[in-house]
């Protein structure tokens, strides 16, 4: 039919439209030398793929670990600290009724000839150079830690300050070590660094403090440390504070003249024993050592142990003499603080209930003489007077029991204590359960 140009378009929709021819080109089917060639040709791709796969991994792995991969945090490991056991009061004297029968003989031979002997400056000089050379062992174990502080000056510009302080190094791990400190070098620090005995810098690390004695433990990383530095480090070996006697020959090393890496000689004039502390007893030696318990000062047997450190607690104003913690009733202290862990704190001041006192009615236990406000015996309902009997599963009969039992416990952690309370004119047990504190 034309259009309205004249042209025509075909046929009407009612004619039979055309048909295009769709045609499929299939491929010839392949002969079996083709299929051959072809899987010998896919198992050769497959090797060399795989063996360049191989080379690939091997030598990227090592890059990829170093530099797309976290680096996994070392586990550090597990400071022991071995505990002394004190002598009991029988054992002591037996052993020296024992001691005193077997040398009697043998004490004035000793006796007789010292008298003979002729003493000169060499042996004088003999000796003090003896000392001398323990001295130098034991200062290879002493660094300066330097604490520092930020403070504002007249103009509110802030201005760093450093203080001094003596460390011992008192253990040692793979990863890192250990030093013994002051409380207050750690306090309000805002860094520490820590100078060692040949000229080394290395950083220092809070590891744990003790508040109430006033006691810390920081540590410096061994990797940090070249092998000069670590071969000129000693570390201290910590002595058994209940084997000390009166007379005994001493000295301080640390801060004892109020600079780091200076030492002063004594004897023990005084052994105070189970003088009533925080959550045990302790013993005080008072010597005519200098010390600086601020900066400061421990002190060693003639074996270059240590065997205590100064302290200012229990310091009187009449008194000339230097006094000293012993380190054995802290020995499980000091472990929790090398593993970074807050030593358990139950808050109470006691003493031993006695043979005679039980005789006239009073329970075996600790009597409760004080028992320390908003501390976790106190919070718990536990008052003065009362006698502490059992913790947990623990017996407690002596102090010694008592600190056994805590140092088995945590920080946060919750535990039965029973006691025996006084109350119309009989004792009636009560279980209190206590949340440890930390020290």
């Amino acid at each position: 039919m034309p259009d309205k140009d004249g042209r025509d378009n075909g046929p009407d929709n009612g004619e039979e439209k055309r048909r295009f021819i769709y045609e499929k080109i299939v491929r010839p089917r392949l002969s079996k030398t083709q299929i051959v060639k072809r899987l010998l040709f896919l198992g050769v791709s497959a090797v060399l793929f795989g063996a360049l796969a191989a080379v690939t991994f091997v030598v990227s792995a090592p890059l990829a670990k170093k530099y797309l991969v976290e680096e996994e945090t070392e586990e550090s490991s597990t400071i022991s600290i071995p505990k002394d056991e004190p002598e009991t009061t029988t054992e002591a004297a037996t052993t020296e009724a024992s001691t005193e029968a077997e040398t009697d003989p043998i004490e004035e031979v000793v006796r007789d000839e010292v008298e003979r002997y002729q003493f000169s400056l060499d042996d004088l000089v003999k000796m003090y150079d003896g000392l001398n050379q323990v001295f130098q062992e034991v200062d290879q174990g002493i660094v300066t830690v330097q604490a520092v502080k930020t403070q504002m000056d007249w103009f509110d510009n802030p201005v760093e300050m450093a203080s001094l302080y003596s460390g011992a190094v008192i253990t040692a791990t793979e990863e890192e070590y250990l030093i013994l400190v002051p409380g207050g070098a750690v306090q309000e620090a805002e860094a520490l660094e820590v100078t060692l005995p040949g000229g080394g810098l290395v950083a220092g690390q809070l590891k744990g403090i003790d508040q109430i004695a006033q006691l810390a433990v920081i540590s410096i990383r061994a990797d940090e440390m070249d092998e000069a530095m670590k071969g000129q480090l000693k570390v201290l070996e910590l002595g058994n504070s209940y084997t000390v006697r009166q007379g005994e020959m001493v000295f301080t090393a640390g801060s004892p003249a109020g600079m780091v890496h200076s030492m002063s000689r004594g004897c023990i004039s005084y052994v105070a024993k189970n003088v009533p502390v925080i959550d045990g007893t302790s013993r005080l030696f008072y010597t005519d050592a200098k010390g600086d318990a601020s900066q400061g000062t421990f002190l060693f047997n003639i074996k270059g142990q240590v065997i205590g450190w100064v302290t200012d607690a229990y310091t009187t104003e009449n008194s000339h003499m230097t006094v000293v913690q012993a380190i054995s009733d802290h020995k499980g202290i000091l472990e929790d603080l090398s593993n970074g862990l807050s030593a358990p704190f139950l808050g109470i001041i006691g003493l031993e209930v006695t043979e005679a006192e039980r005789q006239e009615g009073l329970p075996l236990g600790i009597y409760v003489n004080n028992a320390l406000t908003d501390g976790p015996a106190y919070n718990a309902g536990i008052q003065n007077g009362d006698i502490i009997t059992r913790m947990g599963e623990d017996q407690i009969v002596t102090m010694k029991d008592l600190q056994n039992s805590l140092d088995k416990l945590a920080a946060g952690e919750t535990v039965i204590v029973e006691v025996q309370r006084y109350g119309q004119e009989v004792y009636t047990p009560i279980e209190y359960e206590v949340t440890v504190g930390a020290r």
